[in-house]
C-alpha cells in the first residue's frame, strides 16, 4: 500500500523548486538596492522588478488593445505554444525514431548519416527561421498554402529530433549479445527482435531522450515565434510587450513566466509517459 507522503513529496519537490527561486530573486534585489547592482545582474525595478509587482500585472490591462487582461493574453498565447510545441516534438519524436530504427537496422546508414544527425544542430536557429519561411512559401501542404505555424512546428521538430534520435539510437543497441542470440536461436525476424527486445530494452535510454526533445521543442517554437513574428504565441508577446510595455517592465516577466509554464507543463506530460511506460519495470531498472 502506497504511503501517503511518498506520494505527496513530488508535489512538493515541484512547488518547492519556484519557490526557492522567488527568494533568491527577492533576496537578491534587496541585497543589490534599488540602484545596485549584485554579481553583474541590475537590480533596479526596471530591470528586475518584484514578485508583487510581476504577479499583481496579471490583473491589469493588456497593452495591445485588445480589452483583455494580461493573464487572459498570457493565457491565451501559452495555448497556442503549447499546441504548436506539441505538434513540433511529435513529429520530431517520430522523425527521431524512425531514424533511428533505420540507423541501427543498416550500420551504412548509421555511418553515413550519423554524422550529419550531429551536425544539423550547429545551425543557428535565428539563420534557420527565415529559411524554412523561404522554403514553406513555394510548398503546399496537403492542398494548403504554407502558414507562419508550420515553420514554428517545423522549428519545434528540428530542435526536438535530435535528443530523441540519439537516446533511441543507443536504446535499440543497448541489447546484450546473450539476448540476441536467445532471439536468433528463435529464428526471431528482425521486425519480431525489435519490437519483443530492442524497443523494450530501449525505454531507459529513450525517456530521458524525450525529455529533452520535449524541452527543446519549447525552446524552438518560442525562437521560431520571436524570428518571423509568429502572432498569437508566447514569442510573438515577449516582442509586443517588450516594445509597447517599457514604462511597466513587469508585463514582459508576465510572458516569461509563460514560457516557464510553459516548459514545466511539457516535463509534467512526458514525467507521466515514463510513468505509464515503465509501470511494470522493476524499480531501479533505469538508466
Amino acid at each position: 500500500m502506497p504511503v501517503p507522503g511518498k506520494r505527496l513529496r513530488p508535489v512538493g519537490l515541484a512547488l518547492g523548486g519556484p519557490i526557492l527561486l522567488g527568494l533568491i530573486w527577492e533576496l537578491i534585489k534587496r541585497i543589490g538596492g534599488p540602484q545596485g547592482r549584485v554579481l553583474g545582474m541590475r537590480t533596479d525595478d526596471a530591470s528586475m522588478p518584484h514578485l508583487s509587482t510581476i504577479f499583481g500585472a496579471f490583473g491589469k490591462e493588456d497593452v495591445r488593445g485588445t480589452g483583455r487582461t494580461v493573464l487572459d493574453a498570457v493565457l491565451g498565447a501559452t495555448w497556442f505554444t503549447f499546441r504548436l510545441s506539441v505538434g513540433g516534438f511529435v513529429l520530431g519524436s517520430i522523425i527521431g525514431v524512425v531514424l533511428a530504427m533505420a540507423m541501427q537496422r543498416f550500420r551504412l546508414v548509421e555511418k553515413a548519416w550519423l554524422p550529419y544527425v550531429v551536425l544539423s544542430q550547429t545551425v543557428p536557429l535565428i539563420a534557420l527561421a527565415p529559411l524554412i519561411v523561404g522554403w514553406g512559401g513555394q510548398l503546399k501542404l496537403f492542398g494548403q498554402p504554407w502558414r507562419p505555424w508550420m515553420t514554428v512546428i517545423g522549428m519545434a521538430s528540428y530542435l526536438s529530433f535530435f535528443p530523441v534520435a540519439i537516446g533511441a539510437l543507443t536504446g535499440f543497441q543497448s541489447p546484450k549479445p546473450d539476448s540476441l542470440e536467445l532471439m536468433n536461436s528463435y529464428a526471431a525476424s528482425w521486425l519480431q527482435t525489435f519490437t519483443k527486445l530492442r524497443l523494450p530494452a530501449s525505454i531507459p535510454y529513450l525517456i530521458p531522450g524525450l525529455k529533452l526533445g520535449g524541452s527543446a521543442s519549447v525552446v524552438g517554437a518560442i525562437v521560431a515565434e520571436i524570428s518571423i513574428g509568429t502572432p498569437g504565441g508566447i514569442g510573438r508577446l515577449i516582442i509586443d510587450y517588450s516594445q509597447k510595455a517599457t514604462g511597466d517592465p513587469s508585463r514582459v516577466f508576465t510572458a516569461f513566466l509563460g514560457a516557464a509554464a510553459l516548459g514545466l507543463i511539457i516535463a509534467a506530460l512526458i514525467n507521466g509517459l515514463e510513468r505509464f511506460a515503465t509501470r511494470n519495470r522493476p524499480k531501479g531498472n533505469l538508466a
